[in-house]
Formats: structure tokens, sequence, C-alpha cells
């Protein structure tokens, strides 16, 4: 099985890919607070281009 990305311990089926609930938590919260991100210009830059016509 593959490792769990947040700690490294073997993953568990019931909370694959995480250990457990704590580091499935772990990681709802770095998505919650914004630590993840897709590269790319901020959505609003891409609005305010499509307003201008661009």
């Amino acid at each position: 099985m593959a490792a769990c990305p947040i700690c490294g311990k073997e993953s568990v089926s019931d909370y694959r890919p995480f250990c457990s609930k704590r580091c499935a938590d772990v990681d709802l919260a770095h998505w919650l607070r914004g630590d993840y991100v897709i590269p790319g210009p901020p959505l609003d830059d891409i609005a305010s281009d499509e307003d201008k016509g661009e």
C-alpha cells in the first residue's frame, strides 16, 4: 500500500490515501486554509481580462 501523504505511515483502506481520520482531517484543514493551490493567474485577473475584451 501507499504511504500516508501527511505522516508517511502505511495507509488504511477506510481512510485511503491516509492512515487515520486525524491525517485526513489535517489534509482537509490544509485545503480549507488555502495552503494547497493550483499554479496559475488568480481568477480575479482572468475575469478582469475577459471584461476588457482580451
